[in-house]
């Protein structure tokens, strides 16, 4: 009784064809494979950056010293405002 047979799927198939129409299930399932295609890539891309060293941005990791020789520099522009606002 629960049993599936082939005349039961063509005619299901036949009655789907019908109602969407084959431009629209192939333009469907277009969509369906390109979804799958970026979602195993994005998941590729999640594997490959799990054997990186978990770093969030691409940039030179400072000491805090250095950071703090970094914070003493003033630009020509901070001289400048500096002069401003002590005229004042």
């Amino acid at each position: 009784m629960g049993n599936i047979g082939i005349w039961q799927l063509l005619i299901v198939v036949l009655i789907v064809v019908l109602l969407f129409g084959t431009k629209k299930l192939r333009g469907m399932g277009s969509d369906l494979g390109s979804a799958v295609k970026g979602f195993k890539k994005a998941m590729g891309d999640d594997d490959k950056n799990g054997e990186k060293d978990q770093q969030d941005a691409d940039f030179k990791q400072a000491s805090l010293s250095e950071k703090k020789d970094e914070s003493e520099i003033i630009t020509p522009k901070e001289q400048e405002k500096n002069k401003d606002n002590d005229r004042v």
